[in-house]
């Protein structure tokens, strides 16, 4: 069986057998090349290992769960092509492809109900609180918003993938916490539909419409005796509703109270044009476009959105500990 020649030198020329073994003697750049610390990547390994553990053949070696690991994280964090993942790792083209979508369906299917959970009724609780004591906003369940993904034009879609910024894209919206976690993704939706419309048709609001996600029934405002709804910060594309709380037209604002009202809201909502932020600087795979196909690119999408979550947590566990 014939075998390029480049393929051959992967343990003696290979990125990662030349690389990994000095990475991981250096926790700062473990981190800057892997988007996460030592700790959380091997304790993510040891979880999806059995999902992508594969053994050797008569004709070939396979490749490690660990080497698998690396090459998909070091594609989510710097967004080439996987040509040039394969180059650097002497793998092939194709290899580095089904690698990337192995490990990121091993993610997603084992680590989503984990760090993306529907939240309980004492979950959101304490999300409201959080959405109060750090950002002054009452009975609040955090910031909605969406952010387009640039893709490749898939074959005969038409105009479905173009929007308004003049690109093909599909569209992550996504629904924020006070400390800049995913609570509810949806992913996949036609980069020509407008956030209010990818929301009216989403599994969340339909679970909201329905009383399906635990959200608490309405509760004093801190300190009146004043019964207010929960409610989801977004901007002026989506469309008022009970649950919905948006900023007053400009027009509209001409007292102090309202002017008061838009800044507290606006300030609120800034945490998931922030979350994009964090994830889009963190994985720059979004900073460019993404040549895959539609199902795919929804499975890159959330798994970075779970890496997000984790790394988020181990943050908050860390500074909490150190109190």
């Amino acid at each position: 069986m014939w075998v390029h020649p480049s393929l051959l030198q992967r343990k003696t020329e290979g990125e990662y057998y030349t690389l990994y073994r000095h990475l991981i003697n250096d926790k700062e750049k473990f981190l800057i090349y892997c988007r996460m610390d030592w700790s959380t990547f091997e304790i993510i390994l040891m979880k999806i290992t059995p999902k992508i553990v594969k053994k050797d053949t008569r004709f070939c070696e396979a490749i490690s769960p660990r080497e698998k690991f690396i090459v998909c994280l070091r594609f989510l964090a710097i967004g080439d092509s996987y040509k040039t993942i394969a180059f650097s790792y002497h793998l092939g083209h194709s290899t580095v492809q089904n690698i990337v979508i192995e490990v990121c369906t091993a993610i997603n299917e084992i680590l989503m109900a984990e760090f993306i959970p529907t939240p309980s009724r004492e979950k959101w609780f304490q999300i409201a609180n959080d959405m109060w004591t750090i950002w002054n906003f009452p009975n609040c369940l955090g910031a909605l918003d969406g952010k387009h993904v640039v893709i490749n034009a898939p074959s005969n879609s038409g105009s479905l993938y173009f929007n308004y910024k003049e690109t093909f894209s599909i569209v992550l919206l996504a629904l924020v916490d006070a400390n800049y976690k995913f609570i509810a993704v949806d992913i996949g939706s036609y980069g020509k539909n407008s956030d209010g419309g990818i929301l009216t048709n989403s599994a969340f609001v339909k679970g909201l419409e329905n009383k399906m996600l635990n959200i608490p029934e309405s509760s004093p405002l801190p300190g009146t005796n004043i019964l207010a709804p929960y409610v989801i910060l977004g901007d002026e594309a989506f469309p008022l509703k009970t649950y919905m709380m948006r900023l007053y037209a400009r027009s509209c604002v001409d007292d102090d109270e309202k002017s008061i009202f838009n800044y507290r809201l606006c300030r609120a909502r800034r945490l998931v044009v922030c979350a994009f932020g964090i994830l889009s600087q963190t994985f720059r795979v979004y900073c460019r476009r993404l040549i895959v196909d539609h199902q795919n690119a929804i499975s890159i999408i959330l798994t970075t959105c779970i890496l997000h979550n984790i790394e988020t947590f181990e943050k908050l566990f860390t500074n909490a500990r150190a109190f």
